[in-house]
């Protein structure tokens, strides 16, 4: 036990640093993913072998030309209504260079 009345022992400084590195949390699914979307374009490919390898080209069918004339009656349309004549417009007197004030 140390004495109350005598100070304690001298001590050097010593300063100690503790760094504590946090990294970012993960976000998972990346995986996962990337294997589902693989395995769908390996599924494609797979049936794309399977059509175009089939044994021979594709079945199409034969081109038809057909040439049809039909006669129609050409339908009378009514004239259209003619526009009246346009009524000539009364004389207008110009405005006079300066003008009186208006009587109260």
């Amino acid at each position: 036990m140390t004495d109350p009345e005598r100070p304690p022992p001298e001590r050097p400084e010593v300063v100690h640093h503790t760094t504590i590195n946090n990294p970012p949390p993960r976000s998972g699914g990346g995986g996962f993913l990337g294997v589902l979307i693989g395995g769908l374009v390996v599924v494609v490919i797979i049936i794309a072998v399977v059509l175009l390898m089939r044994g021979g080209t594709i079945d199409t069918p034969k081109t038809t030309d057909v040439d049809i004339d039909v006669d129609l009656p050409r339908p009378t349309l009514p004239e259209a209504p003619k526009m009246p004549d346009i009524p000539t417009p009364p004389p207008v007197e110009p405005p006079s260079p300066n003008p009186e004030p208006a009587a109260n």
